[in-house]
């Protein structure tokens, strides 16, 4: 072999060598991620129980990450707009979604969707459980469930109910409540739950069902009048305030939840890191405090925690829209 063959077979095999080691590094996961503001995606127009949560956690998780948390919201198709940007984001951890049940368990029975909730995320944490609220404009003639429910049979078809939006956590509700007490009402709505509380306050609508995130504030100001929790058990925060089971709809349970995901593929590591990182924000008592007054609870845990619970939720919310005929057409 001549001089100058065994210098390009040299320069060839560096060659090889240089273009492994840099696709070996952009595979590898960030060793010092973040190194950039991470982005985090609420699924809600701002004022919602999510849009509340994100911003009561989001400056503890820029100080433990080391850069800025910022949230933005995408809102739209109960959630669907906000998930299918974060699905179709880079795998790097640098863009995550923030939502809520509806979202999470409900919208995959209700819309064809250019992504799956289960194959194209990665869960991070479930991060709070929170009760809904039955809440009325303080106008309202009913001051019980028992004369709301009195009223809606003597009036078929005449009540409103607001909501979030078509398969969110107030509509499902609302389902459920006239499902379990015969009765029928007009389904309102709106875009998102802060445009939802607006009508009520405003008589548009005669009644919302509500995450206590986005309800606290309003019932402090006497501004709303609520009747009922939606959970078997009274709310801490409320502990005069009889749940719906107590009030005669035996049995009546939903609780709404958020949870944070990246997009599929995000590597082990940032996804754990994530998760650590949260469990930390999580355990500071101000941000407990926080969390508590306005109405939830931690429920925190593992990724692995949240798939399966994910996959149960989603099964019990195929019969609730399969039942109550829920349809986003």
């Amino acid at each position: 072999m001549t001089n100058f063959s065994r210098l390009a077979w040299a320069v060839t095999w560096a060659a090889l060598a240089l273009l492994a080691a840099v696709q070996s590094g952009a595979a590898a996961p960030e060793a010092n991620f973040p190194s950039k503001p991470v982005k985090l995606v609420v699924t809600f127009a701002p004022g919602g129980g999510a849009d509340i949560l994100a911003r009561i956690i989001s400056g503890a998780l820029s100080e433990r990450l080391g850069q800025p948390v910022v949230v933005e919201n995408r809102a739209g198709a109960n959630g669907n707009i906000g998930m299918e940007y974060v699905a179709k984001s880079p795998a790097d951890g640098y863009t995550v979604v923030f939502t809520t049940a509806g979202t999470w368990a409900v919208n995959p029975s209700l819309y064809t969707s250019s992504f799956d909730v289960i194959k194209d995320f990665a869960p991070i944490m479930q991060v709070t459980s929170s009760p809904g609220l039955l809440v009325v404009n303080p106008s309202f003639p009913a001051k019980t469930v028992a004369e709301l429910i009195a009223m809606a049979k003597a009036q078929p078809g005449k009540l409103d109910y607001g909501s979030a939006g078509i398969g969110g956590f107030g509509h499902i509700s609302a389902v459920m409540f006239t499902l379990m007490t015969g009765t029928e009402m007009i389904h309102v709505p709106y875009k998102g739950a802060g445009p939802a509380m607006v009508g009520l306050l405003g008589g548009e609508v005669q009644m919302l069902f509500n995450d206590a995130l986005a309800t606290m504030a309003y019932i402090d100001a006497k501004t709303v009048r609520p009747l009922a929790v939606t959970t078997l058990k009274r709310a801490a925060f409320l502990p005069d305030l009889p749940t719906l089971d107590e009030s005669g709809v035996k049995g009546f349970e939903n609780a709404s939840w958020a949870a944070m995901a990246a997009p599929a593929g995000t590597p082990k590591e940032i996804v754990d890191k994530l998760n650590r990182e949260m469990a930390a924000v999580l355990a500071l008592p101000a941000i407990r405090e926080k969390i508590a007054a306005a109405g939830a609870s931690i429920v925190g845990g593992t990724p692995e925690q949240f798939a399966d619970y994910l996959k149960a939720e989603i099964a019990k919310f195929e019969r609730i829209v399969r039942e109550g005929k829920i349809s986003v057409q």
